[in-house]
């Protein structure tokens, strides 16, 4: 979880001055941010940005692949093709793997990244009133798409996606304005991932036990936990949709 990536690196880079700036991606390549001090690392949304005192935000974007790892600084850096940024204090060394976007700015200049995002499910900003007026904007557009759609509220993903549909009893497809009770969807989003925000994992079930964490995410063809009829899959890289219809799993019979 993004929350969780940024709490890590907050605690090993704020407060300390860069030793290392290594950015390897072609656009920043000569970036070089050593000296500065990092007065934060926030998470907005699926957005990183680490700020230094010189007023510059370092944004990087996970998105399905990437990673970032804590290692002491002593160790050597690394050289593996796969990372994408380096920064490293006396201590720490934070290396960042498979970033989907990497860039320099101006702190000033963030809101041009996050200023379309909706409320933050896990951020101060959160409002759900809010959050589901713009869900109600589109009143067509299925709940499944309209929930991704960070612009309606921030931070859920593939997974929260179909754990937060099954436990509401609604179908992906269903038009998001024939959703009864959306402030009670946008609520239990927010303690679903409030209950997460410090694992490494997703548990939406209340089951710590191995294998027993999603109701139906990952569980295509299984039996639903609650009415037992298998679990749908839908991918739309087989069936040609758009990517933003990322991978579901739905359970037919408890929703409607």
């Amino acid at each position: 979880m993004v929350w969780r990536v940024a709490r890590q690196l907050d605690l090993a880079l704020a407060g300390r001055v860069l030793t290392r700036t290594d950015f390897r991606v072609p656009r920043f390549a000569a970036a070089d941010l050593t000296g500065q001090t990092v007065t934060a690392v926030r998470a907005r949304g699926k957005h990183l940005l680490v700020r230094t005192g010189a007023g510059q935000s370092i944004h990087s974007h996970l998105k399905m692949d990437g990673s970032w790892r804590i290692r002491p600084a002593s160790k050597p850096p690394p050289r593996d093709y796969r990372v994408r940024l380096v920064l490293a204090n006396p201590e720490w060394q934070a290396v960042g793997s498979l970033l989907s976007l990497v860039e320099v700015l101006p702190t000033s200049d963030e809101g041009r990244l996050t200023g379309h995002l909706g409320p933050d499910l896990l951020g101060p900003d959160w409002d759900a009133d809010e959050a589901v007026r713009r869900l109600r904007q589109d009143p067509d557009r299925p709940a499944g798409e309209a929930l991704l759609d960070q612009r309606n509220l921030a931070g859920i993903g593939n997974v929260y996606k179909s754990e937060l549909l099954f436990l509401r009893g609604v179908s992906p497809w269903r038009p998001i304005g024939e959703v009864a009770n959306l402030d009670a969807m946008a609520s239990l989003a927010q303690r679903l991932l409030e209950a997460n925000k410090n694992r490494s994992g997703h548990i939406t079930t209340g089951n710590l036990q191995r294998g027993q964490q999603h109701w139906v995410y990952g569980r295509r063809g299984l039996p639903c936990r609650r009415c037992g009829t298998p679990v749908l899959f839908h991918d739309p890289g087989i069936s040609g949709g758009a990517p933003k219809d990322r991978i579901t799993f739905w359970c037919p019979s408890c929703q409607l």
